[in-house]
């Protein structure tokens, strides 16, 4: 599958794929000065992209594994999500989970992007549901006895 992607800053980098067989593809800080994220801060930080992400499909920003383990930086949303029909510049709001100040530097990648089919179902509105063996069990209740 090919995505059209639109560089609105000549600095901005296409997401790449760190392995052959990655999921998620960085993407990158279209800054031109380090940022600096305080703790418990968070900050909009530019890609210089905008995408043409097909219909169907869903553009799913999540965090980058080391940038969340070694400088408590994550998106603030959790996961991101860019519709089929946004065609604005994609940016990620990172989020400093971390008790220091965290430095964003130019071209750094901030997050990772992943294309996902999802479903859109039409909500129907009924009295009851079917039952199943679980019933109303919420959180914490399967496993345990």
């Amino acid at each position: 599958m090919q995505l059209n992607v639109k560089k609105l800053n000549d600095a901005a980098v296409l997401p790449t794929y760190g392995t052959e067989y990655s999921a998620g593809a960085d993407l990158y800080a279209c800054i031109e000065n380090n940022e600096i994220i305080n703790p418990g801060e968070t900050k909009l930080i530019k890609t210089g992209l905008s995408m043409e992400i097909p219909i169907g499909y869903a553009g799913l920003i999540y965090a980058r594994s080391g940038l969340a383990s070694k400088k408590g930086l994550a998106p603030a949303n959790k996961v991101g999500v860019v519709d089929s029909d946004y065609r604005g510049e994609v940016m990620v709001a990172l989020h400093n989970h971390s008790n220091v100040p965290q430095e964003i530097s130019p071209n750094e990648r901030i997050a990772q992007l992943v294309i996902a089919p999802f479903l859109k179902v039409e909500y129907n509105l009924v009295d009851e549901l079917n039952e199943t063996v679980r019933g109303e069990g919420g959180f914490g209740s399967t496993g345990t006895k």
